[in-house]
């Protein structure tokens, strides 16, 4: 439709890539959502068309703000379309033409059998919970997917267990970054032998991304070990679970996993409140948690069973302020944040208190989850209340909101963020608005290029990981050290291990070990947002390691 050409005139039958791009004019963002959209990979597209659409949303909200502060008042209707794609001297308009993608969208998820919308969270049967669970025998990712690992999990399912094994080892050739393919090769490599087994639980339903990145740090512990010749001549098998970022779903399969007994561990979960709700039930059923996520502070001290990898908000807060009072140079901040996210209020409380102990000042604090929010009069306050910085203390909600902070903030001031905001999303959506944003997170693989985890992942993923891959690589190597020091091991030997002050495993790039509060000892790592020749054309990059 925008290059007036056949489909066949397009494709590139050798690489099966769209070649349109020298053929239309339109907005960069559009033309990196239709890029994403008509990905070779199936790993690389969008993982619904309800995404979709938000990031169109995003697109028609950000392109609405003009360059200078004096001139935010609302544009002419007619000329939201024609800001975001001109063609030639004619402009399509953006209402039929989001139709048409989202119809598209549609269509492609009905043909690969994939909901669009999240499942109910509530009072899930045993039929439907058993769906969230795998060990191979169900494509938990169905986007992620190719015809022999579908093969591979029936033969999974029918007890096939050497025939699953090949499936498995051909899918990857395809698609070698596929973690949930080499955590089912390694179970089918398994079978019916006896194992230790732990659970994973990830947001594929809410958040895929994040949950292939979680699972990659799994599956690379999983696949050094049983390389290794196993935990004392046995392998690990590693069951995975889809909680959809969901505090009741979370709470359900904690409890299916307190009654599975040969569960020894859990890594899990994503977002603090989804940990806080699991809590209780890990705790009465003894069974160890460890977070490569959670990062609220409320989690310090709430159960001897419940442990994290992640540095807390203390940490994060504290490197950010210092970073603003001692290297920005500046005094007074605005904060935006979201009132309903625990990790976002935990992340807001802490830099608050870390400035106010510096000698600075937050001159204001918007709340992003606010129904009357407005991104105009807050910036207008911000400017008249004398911010010289902005901390997006934002949760991956809110994300959308603290992105039109940036792009109306025109690099006026100074911008922090939390490690939420570390996202491609930031990269694609902020672009040159947002260079120079300083984040926290807990670790960046350019600041640890030798170590053994890095190199391994180069070689095994055929990329640079995230920090999210790495936490979750200490976690189930945390675990894997607990039931190796244990002489027989059982849950309460693995939280006894994990507790003793003398207890190390060996991480992605240091020691893991973890205070009586159930939190580790870490430590926080600044990151940049700078110019890139990659496809985002930004990156972040590590600065001021800590």
């Amino acid at each position: 439709m925008l290059t007036g050409l056949e489909p066949l005139q397009l494709i590139d039958r050798h690489d099966y890539r769209w070649h349109w791009r020298s053929h239309v004019n339109i907005n960069p963002k559009l033309e990196w959502i239709l890029s994403t959209m008509l990905s070779p990979h199936p790993s690389d597209r969008f993982g619904s068309a309800a995404e979709v659409l938000r990031t169109l949303e995003d697109i028609a909200v950000i392109t609405k703000f003009p360059t200078g502060i004096g001139d935010l008042q609302q544009l002419p209707p007619q000329s939201k379309s024609e800001k975001i794609i001109n063609w030639g001297s004619k402009s399509l308009f953006f209402v039929p033409f989001t139709a048409i993608l989202i119809f598209g969208g549609y269509l492609c998820l009905k043909v690969a059998n994939l909901e669009t919308t999240k499942p109910l969270a509530v009072n899930l049967s045993d039929s439907q919970l058993q769906n969230r669970f795998s060990v191979g025998e169900k494509i938990l990712f169905p986007y992620v997917t190719t015809p022999a690992k579908e093969m591979g999990a029936a033969a999974m399912s029918r007890g096939e267990y050497q025939n699953a094994a090949d499936l498995f080892t051909t899918s990857l050739k395809t698609e070698p970054n596929d973690p949930e393919a080499l955590i089912y090769l390694n179970n089918a490599r398994i079978g019916r032998d006896k194992s230790y087994t732990i659970a994973v639980s990830i947001p594929i339903g809410s958040d895929a991304n994040a949950a292939k990145e979680i699972l990659r740090g799994v599956a690379q512990a999983q696949n050094r070990i049983n390389e290794a010749g196993g935990i004392d001549n046995l392998p690990l098998q590693v069951q995975i679970i889809n909680d959809d970022n969901d505090p009741a779903t979370a709470k359900q399969i904690a409890q299916s996993l307190g009654k599975d007994k040969t569960v020894l561990g859990v890594v899990g979960h994503y977002a603090s409140d989804v940990t806080l709700a699991t809590v209780p039930v890990y705790d009465a059923n003894k069974l160890v948690a460890i977070s490569p996520i959670s990062t609220s502070i409320e989690l310090s001290d709430r159960s001897p069973y419940v442990f994290r990898t992640v540095p807390s908000d203390y940490l994060a807060a504290r490197g950010l302020a210092d970073y603003m009072l001692s290297s920005l140079q500046q005094q007074k901040v605005a904060v935006f944040y979201n009132s309903k996210s625990n990790y976002s209020q935990s992340l807001r409380s802490e830099f608050t208190a870390a400035v106010h102990l510096g000698g600075g000042e937050v001159v204001s604090s918007f709340d992003l989850s606010d129904p009357n929010f407005n991104v105009e009069n807050t910036f207008k306050e911000t400017t008249a209340k004398g911010a010289q910085t902005i901390m997006l203390a934002s949760s991956t909600s809110t994300l959308d909101k603290a992105l039109q902070v940036v792009q109306i903030n025109r690099q006026r001031f100074s911008i922090l963020g939390g490690d939420d905001v570390y996202t491609p999303k930031t990269l694609q959506i902020a672009g040159e608005l947002g260079e120079n944003m300083v984040i926290a997170i807990p670790w960046h693989i350019r600041a640890h290029p030798d170590a053994e985890f890095s190199l391994a992942a180069y070689n095994l993923w055929g990329g640079e990981v995230n920090w999210r891959s790495a936490m979750a690589y200490d976690a189930a190597q945390a675990l894997i050290a607990a039931i190796k020091s244990s002489p027989k091991p059982t849950r309460d030997s693995i939280q006894q291990q994990l507790s003793d002050r003398s207890f190390t495993a060996s991480g992605a790039s240091s020691v893991v070990n973890f205070l009586p509060s159930g939190d580790r000892l870490g430590k926080i790592q600044l990151v940049q947002m700078q110019p890139s020749s990659n496809k985002f054309g930004y990156q972040f990059l590590p600065i001021d390691p800590r």
